[in-house]
């Protein structure tokens, strides 16, 4: 498996993780979209780095203590669902 097809599995993944919880993740899986939806629309690659950088960015400037627990949450599923980098 090439690195972009084992990107692209992570990526699967991750987002079938998310819409797999159901009622439990329903907030984070709207967060997920919404970053995805974003990553799109500024002609980005999605990607679990993309994703990562973009929820730390929201985390970091938002002072709404419950969209931070979502963001957390989804930020931690994110980063779980994601391989480590070789070599490291």
């Amino acid at each position: 498996m090439q690195l972009n097809d084992q990107q692209s599995s992570t990526e699967a993944d991750i987002i079938q993780h998310f819409r797999s919880g159901g009622d439990a993740l329903a907030a984070e899986t709207a967060v997920l979209d919404a970053v995805i939806r974003d990553i799109v629309i500024h002609g980005k690659k999605v990607t679990s780095k993309a994703i990562i950088l973009y929820l730390i960015a929201e985390l970091e400037s938002t002072s709404d203590v419950v969209q931070q627990d979502v963001l957390r949450s989804a930020l931690e599923i994110v980063v779980g669902k994601t391989p480590d980098d070789e070599g490291f």
